[in-house]
């Protein structure tokens, strides 16, 4: 109760722009719980989806890999269909790398999405405070130049304490909206580096199974039976 009786004091003194600010702080922590759930999620279904995959594709099956991976709604699955297409005709490793790196350039800008935007509510949010705190010491100035003595006190206690809550409301804004941005940076940081480690794994399983198929075992040579006559040359 005493934090809401604060909450309502802090918005009636401290002026109209205390009211957008608010309305910022509020879009950016929405944007921020929406990023930290599709982040989440996506790392949960990545490691669930390479965990199904894993198997097959250590098997050689790469049939059944690729199924699996199509029917993924994951971003490491969306990565691995593209290098399981292109590893049914070709199983050159530069063919296989070029065409998961086209699935990356696919996915990653869906997991930066709408990530950049709190910075920039951020920025805005300390700039309404500030001018907020401005207009708040242009009142203060106007009433100790216009106001009766008397009244001098009051109408310089209330300007200050719009300037104050607005430069207060403005710092709030900018340090919790930028601590998010960092904290989903790192993580879809986190995230993209674990799609490229999954990918490049992926890669080494499918060249090294091809190598070894391609590769044919040594013959060893005949050795002739001890005592056997040996065969003259020019002989018909």
């Amino acid at each position: 109760m005493e934090f809401y009786t604060f909450i309502v004091g802090f918005f009636r003194d401290g002026g109209v722009f205390l009211y957008p600010m608010a309305v910022v702080f509020a879009a950016g922590v929405a944007i921020a719980i929406e990023r930290f759930i599709v982040l989440t999620r996506t790392s949960a279904v990545n490691r669930k989806a390479w965990d199904a995959i894993t198997p097959s594709m250590r098997a050689g099956n790469i049939q059944e890999a690729l199924k699996i991976a199509e029917k993924s709604d994951s971003a490491l699955g969306t990565v691995l269909c593209y290098g399981l297409s292109r590893a049914r005709v070709a199983y050159r490793r530069d063919d296989i790398e070029k065409a998961m790196e086209e699935s990356l350039l696919e996915i990653i800008p869906r997991l930066d999405k709408r990530t950049h935007y709190l910075s920039s509510l951020a920025n805005i949010g300390m700039l309404l405070g500030l001018l907020g705190t401005i207009v708040g010491l242009i009142s203060a100035f106007s009433a100790i130049s216009t106001a009766n003595p008397a009244d001098k006190a009051s109408l310089l206690a209330a300007s200050i304490s719009v300037a104050m809550n607005n430069t207060a409301g403005g710092l709030v804004v900018a340090i919790t909206l930028l601590s998010c941005h960092m904290f989903l940076e790192s993580k879809t940081t986190s995230l993209i580096d674990s799609l490229e480690v999954g990918a490049l794994k992926f890669l080494n399983t499918i060249t090294d199974r091809a190598a070894s198929q391609n590769a044919t075992p040594p013959q060893a040579p005949v050795t002739p039976p001890r005592g056997a006559p040996a065969t003259a040359r020019g002989t018909a």
